[in-house]
């Protein structure tokens, strides 16, 4: 039950927010951002696209800061309501046709609140699932959320696929795509429904009880001033994962059908066929990592992110169908093994007191920094030197910094969670620890 409600609630939280990167591939280019040159109307679909991530560190300091005073599952619900009523209003925006300019403010407007919600869905669904769970497959526990993001995807990319395939291009852009944004108050009420059937978890109602009664500070502020690096190292590990995630599975869509020039439905196949491999690989991952630790999956992915990157857009410049299957597939492989010890290894770094605004942190500036990006420098890349391998060259130099980082980063498996840190008004820091609880 507790894994159930981490993996749904994190994977309807995803198709909200990836389902408006592949409207802004497909849709919103047009719709919202009409512009005589088509690329430029996408790059400007994607710079609200990354303007989610913007807001994502901000969601990140106020519900980690809940999550970790007030609990984990009342501030998973919170977010999970919010993702849900912004997602619901995008499928009622008039376009520019119709209200002009107001058209693209309200889109990014409802995109800000889908970043905030999203900033403490990760690291509250992480937590929800290490801290109940048994610390010998911790990573196998801590890896279900990540199958939210490509599952997310998945349902995504397939919901405006079959929409795009049952109806006419015409009607399609006109209204067809609402559906799949309207679908989302459903999925988030199935959510809610697993969320409410959750209790609390056991380390941090252990917490609450050994704070002090004098006023604690903000834990923001002490995960900046005494963990800082821990952040900067765990948000390092991931851009090679985060930056390849995006361009595997969003900047693939535009590349295929703008710059190849090929059918939609065969960067949709891709995108679906490789999200599908994720979420069968993630756990399988974890697994193996509980086994051998987490810095050979870190490292093994990080150098395959390099060579991959070069195969990756030979594979697309192929142009046929199997190859970019392929291409797309092996890339979310490389992603699926990165996820699976990104839980666990999170987790791992922090505190108990602390922990939910840390991880949080640590997953949204690498989100910031290399995922909100990708699509835009990708684009930036192709049309100042018109090859696919520019970008390669720039998703290498991601890979190379998670290599760097996993390199820098010690084993963690052996690392208790039953650990809190209460910071007292006087910023004096008390360690306890006490027994694990089943």
């Amino acid at each position: 039950m507790i894994a159930a409600s981490s993996l749904v609630g994190t994977a309807i939280e995803w198709y909200d927010f990836f389902l408006y990167g592949t409207a802004s591939a497909l849709v919103f280019n047009t719709l919202f951002f009409p512009a005589a040159d088509p690329v430029v109307g996408t790059m400007l679909a994607f710079s609200t696209y990354a303007v989610g991530f913007v807001a994502r560190p901000v969601g990140a300091a106020v519900l980690g800061h809940y999550g970790d005073r007030k609990g984990r599952r009342t501030t998973l619900i919170a977010s999970l309501v919010l993702m849900g009523i912004s997602t619901f209003l995008i499928a009622l925006l008039p376009g520019y046709d119709t209200i002009g300019v107001a058209a693209p403010v309200l889109l990014i407007l409802c995109r800000l609140v889908q970043g905030f919600a999203l900033g403490g869905e990760w690291g509250g669904a992480v937590l929800l699932v290490s801290e109940h769970g048994d610390s010998k497959r911790r990573a196998f526990w801590a890896s279900w959320p990540n199958v939210g993001p490509p599952l997310g995807n998945l349902l995504a990319a397939g919901a405006l696929a079959l929409l795009n395939a049952l109806m006419p291009q015409q009607a399609f852009l006109a209204w067809g795509w609402r559906i799949a944004f309207a679908l989302s108050a459903l999925l988030v009420l199935a959510g809610l429904w697993l969320r409410l059937h959750v209790a609390e978890t056991p380390l941090f109602e252990q917490a609450a009880r050994q704070q002090p009664d004098k006023p604690q500070r903000m834990p923001m502020g002490v995960v900046i001033r005494d963990h800082w690096r821990a952040v900067v190292l765990a948000a390092a590990t991931r851009f090679g994962e985060n930056a390849g995630f995006y361009i595997y599975s969003l900047l693939v869509i535009t590349y295929v059908t703008k710059m190849l020039e090929l059918p939609d439905s065969v960067a949709l196949t891709a995108v679906m066929v490789g999200q599908a491999v994720a979420v069968v690989a993630i756990p399988l991952f974890a697994m193996l990592a509980d086994r051998i630790g987490r810095r050979p999956i870190y490292l093994t992915a990080s150098a395959a992110t390099i060579v991959w990157a070069f195969v990756f857009f030979a594979l697309l410049d192929t142009r046929n169908t199997a190859a970019i299957v392929t291409a797309v597939a092996g890339g979310l492989l490389i992603f699926a093994a990165y996820s699976s010890v990104i839980g666990a290894f999170f987790s791992e770094l922090f505190p108990t007191a602390i922990r939910y605004t840390g991880v949080s942190l640590a997953y949204n500036l690498a989100s910031v920094l290399a995922g909100s990006l990708a699509p835009i420098i990708a684009l930036v890349l192709d049309a100042r030197f018109a090859t696919g391998y520019a970008i390669a060259a720039y998703l290498a130099a991601m890979g190379m910094v998670s290599l760097i980082a996993a390199l820098i980063a010690k084993e963690t498996p052996s690392t208790t969670l039953d650990t809190t840190e209460s910071i007292d008004e006087n910023n004096t820091p008390s360690a306890q620890t006490a027994p694990a609880q089943p």
